[in-house]
Order: C-alpha cells, then structure tokens, then sequence
C-alpha cells in the first residue's frame, strides 16, 4: 500500500485548468452581453474576448488578469460609432475596427515611449464619478430589452421618459423573465464558484424552449455568425481616421486606469511584482488583435479578475484554459445561445454594471470634503452630454487637475525646528524659528514653465518684504529636473540676488537638475552653490561665508 509521501503530486497546472473552466463560464455571456452594450454583433464580443486572453496571457504581468471587453469600452464604442458612422452599417463596423486598432497603437507608443505613469493622469474622483454616470447610462439603455418598447429620443431623460410613458405597452413575460434573472444573480453574488451568467442564459433558453417566449413578444439574441477571418485593415479615409484620433486617445485613458487599477490591486494583495510599462504593451497588442480581427476594445475588468483570483488561478496559463474553453463554447454552443432571451441578457449587463453604482465609494469624497464637486461633475458630464462627450469631458477634468496641482504657487518658508537638523515651514509650525540673516524657502510643486515664474516671484518679495537678507537658500527636493523656461527664471532670479549682494545657494538638488545647471553656466551661481547637501548643511555653509566675510 503506497505511502502519503510515494503519491504522485497534484500537477502545477490543475489549478489554472479548473480557474480557466470557471471563469469561462462568466465570460462567454459577458462578451455577448457586452456586445449588445456595443451595438454590434455577439461575434464581436467573442474575438475581443479571445484575443484578451491570448495575448494578455502571452504578454501580460498579472497571474490573476483576465483581459476582455468591458462594460465602459463597450458603451464608448457605441457612441463613437454611433457619432461617426450614423446609420451606415458597414461604416459602423469599420468605425469600431479603426477605433479599436488605433487604441492598441497608441497603448503600444506608449509603452515603448515607458509612458506607465499614466494612469495618475486620470484622477480616481473622475474615473468613479464617470464610472458611475457611465452605469447608470447602460442599466437604462437596457431597459427596452426587459419592457419590450422603444424610446423615440436618444438624450437620457427624454429616453427615460419615452419608456415610462408606454408603462401601458410593456411585456410582462419580457418583464418578468428579466426580473427572475436579476434576482439569480444578485441571489448567486456571494457564490463566486458558481457561473451565475452562464446558469441564468441556460435557464433562459429553457424557459424559451418549454414556454416559447417569442411567441409572447420576447425578443431572442438571435444567430451568431461566428467566423474566423483573415487580419485586416478597416478602408477608412484620411478625415475618419483623424477623426478617431481623439477617441482612441479618451479610450487609451480611461481603459489604462481600469486596467492598471485592477492588476495592481491583486499584485499588492499577493505581492506580485508588477511592471506599468508591461501593462501597456500586453494591452496593447492585445486591442491591436481584437482590432485586426474584427474585435471590441479590451482591458482587464475588476469582475472577472476577481472571479480568477476566487477560482483558484496560480498563473496565466489560466488566462490560456479560459480562451481554449471559450473556443469550444462557441464551437458548439453558438446555437443553443441564439436562443437566449433578450432580457435575460439585458439583466446580465446589468449585474455586470451594477458594482459602479456603490455610493459608499463616493461617499467618502463628501466626508474627506475633497474632489466633491469633481466627482459630481464627471457624473452630470455622462448624464447630459452622453457617453462620448462625457467621456472627453471626464479626460479634460483629469488633466486640468493636474495642471492644477502641477501650477499651484505655493512657496514655503522654513524655519530650523528646535537644536535638531530638521528644517520645516514656518507657517505650519510656528514654533521653528528663522536663520538671522538666511532666507530659506522651498517650492512645494515641481519647477515648470506654468509656474516658475510666479513661484520665484514670491521668493523675490519675500526678499524685499525682510531687507536684511545676506544669503538665500533655495531647496528644490520636489523639482526632479528642470526645462528651459525654469532655467531662464532662476537665471533671473540670480541676476536679482547678485544686484542686492545676496549669495544664492541651491540645496536638495537632484543628479539631473544639477548637471543642467552646471551646463548653464549662470552669472553669480557657480558649481560650488549648486549642491545636494540638506538644508542644515546648505545653512552651515551660508553661515560660515557670512562669518568669513
């Protein structure tokens, strides 16, 4: 009788077999869920789904990330498509095509270019708030696949008010048949191990085979023409590809800062090492496949990463047995899901969506009293202006934050704390006293060409405001390297510390600011004031020349 230690051991890759399996499961319904988000065929889902897995799995950092299309993608496609093409539907598919390559191309640029960064370009307040607007725009654009009735207008409140005024026309088996999904799969929530979506399509089609729900006005998904086709390149002219420009750009953002969010979130929780820059190009080429091959745009959704993880997953070749299983799914399933009814698929974009709808999330912006209005604003940008323009609008609000963290003017003066070396602002600690005779003040933004002139003018009236000023020391810790207009001003700025006799001592400089510098060769700011000594040191110096002279 063999001995537990003579048992062959478990094989390393049966955990990923049985993650892929399940995760499986919830993806394949979300890709054709998602595709109705798009307005575009179920197929279209599942090649994005498809080349997510491949190639995230190929490139991809995350053991745990699952890259297909997501909710917010899909309803941005819509709109861009919807804005471009009109009612043409070849240019349509052809729009979503181009979009879809150029957001992989400009995640690829980036990249190359070590552009990782990012997604602090797009602010968190921003991206719930839009997530928000964005959720709560999809939960209504369903409703007509659950009531069975049409809106006339397109902007959201006439279309909310177009539905509630056919209350009279709406289906109850549609209706109802929507209703017991949404209640499954918010019943499965807490059941991660079980495929709530593929369970609630199966119920569907059983519903409709043993009650033909057609025939009580219940619209079915309808065939699937799915069919491999050779990479290509949608025929688009010079002006529509111009034209895409600014919507892959918006697309790159906004899928980046989901995508990051979530890999870095379970890199943390196992203490995985993880790379931004990696990120970008397993995305990249991933948006760049779906695009060729007539795909959505791709990211890695919190939902079915969380659902990886939960399933067990050790590594990507989950991602692998995931696409592998999706593969045979459409192979052989694609008939029977054509059965799937209309509202069952609407409650599982739905559910889907529904975890962007926590106002606890946003609550805590209201209690911190920071970015409230933001948050409120990128919300009432989706609500009013509609997804597309929303979206540039949520874009724009990020990058004028940080134009506006980056052009603040805030200049501290410090003082030395007590008989220690440290030396802090004066107005946040009244008890650090001045250096008689040595001016001391730190920039607390970066130096840049938006605010260095007025940062260095604050430092010049706070010369002229003292008099007695022998020796300033300027401490540039937050300024990791300098351009061309800073330069220019602190040439100033020596100019007018040499005409009243001050010495002008630079502290806390780094590697890079100080070589430029040097290079520049400023009148009245030699190498030897120009250090990387702490502020204790600098004031020794400036002390010691005062003593000197």
């Amino acid at each position: 009788m063999p001995t537990t230690a003579s048992r062959p051991a478990a094989a390393p890759w049966l955990p990923d077999l049985v993650a892929g399996l399940a995760v499986a499961g919830l993806l394949v319904p979300e890709a054709i869920a998602y595709s109705s988000i798009a307005a575009l065929p179920p197929a279209y889902g599942v090649i994005a789904l498809l080349a997510g897995l491949l190639c995230y799995g190929l490139v991809g950092g995350s053991r745990f990330a699952i890259v297909s299309a997501t909710s917010s993608s899909a309803a941005v496609l819509a709109a861009a498509t919807a804005s471009l093409a009109g009612g043409d539907a070849s240019l349509r598919l052809a729009v979503a095509a181009g979009l879809v390559m150029l957001t992989g191309a400009f995640f690829l640029a980036a990249g190359f270019a070590r552009m990782g960064a990012m997604s602090a370009f797009i602010a968190k307040p921003v991206l719930r708030g839009f997530a928000f607007g964005l959720a709560v725009v999809i939960i209504v654009r369903q409703l007509p696949n659950i009531l069975g009735v049409h809106a006339q207008h397109d902007d959201l409140l006439h279309y909310s008010l177009d539905l509630f005024a056919q209350s009279s026309q709406w289906n109850p088996a549609g209706v109802g048949i929507g209703l017991a999904a949404l209640v499954l799969l918010f019943l499965l929530k807490p059941y991660r191990h079980i495929p709530a979506a593929l369970l609630a399509i199966v119920l569907g089609i059983g519903a409709q085979a043993v009650w033909g729900l057609d025939q009580h006005g219940v619209a079915l998904v309808g065939s699937i023409d799915f069919q491999f086709k050779a990479p290509s390149v949608p025929d688009l002219t010079r002006g529509e590809w111009l034209r895409l420009d600014e919507l892959a750009f918006a697309m790159l953002f906004v899928l980046y800062a989901e995508s990051y969010g979530s890999v870095r979130s379970f890199a943390i929780k196992h203490g995985d090492p993880i790379s931004a820059d990696r990120e970008l190009l397993a995305l990249g080429l991933a948006n760049l496949a779906s695009g060729l091959f007539g795909g959505m745009p791709v990211g890695a959704g919190y939902s079915a990463t969380s659902a990886n993880e939960a399933a067990g997953a050790r590594s990507r070749l989950a991602a692998w047995f995931a696409a592998l299983a999706v593969l045979a799914a459409v192979l052989t399933l694609l008939p029977y899901v054509a059965l799937t009814p209309a509202p069952v698929l609407a409650a599982i974009v739905i559910y889907a969506v529904s975890h962007t709808l926590s106002l606890a999330a946003l609550q805590v912006y209201f209690r911190w009293r920071r970015d409230r209005m933001v948050v409120l604003f990128a919300i009432a940008a989706v609500l009013l202006l509609g997804i597309l323009h929303g979206l540039l609008a949520a874009v724009g609000a990020s990058l004028l934050m940080t134009l506006r963290d980056l052009s603040q003017h805030k200049v501290s003066v410090l003082g030395r704390l007590g008989q220690g070396h440290d030396f802090v602002s004066i107005t946040a600690h009244p008890e650090a006293k001045p250096i008689p005779g040595v001016l001391i003040m730190r920039p607390e933004t970066p130096l840049f060409f938006a605010n260095v002139e007025q940062m260095l003018s604050i430092v010049r009236q706070q010369i002229e405001t003292l008099g007695a000023v022998k020796s300033l020391i300027l401490s540039l810790e937050d300024s990791p390297d300098l351009d061309g207009s800073s330069i220019e001003s602190l040439m100033e700025l020596a100019r007018f510390t040499r005409g009243r006799g001050i010495e002008l001592l630079l502290a806390r400089l780094h590697d890079p600011a100080r070589a430029v510098l040097i290079r520049a060769a400023i009148p009245g700011l030699p190498a030897s004031a120009l250090t990387n000594w702490s502020v204790d040191d600098a004031v020794a110096m400036a002390l010691s020349r005062k003593a000197d002279a």
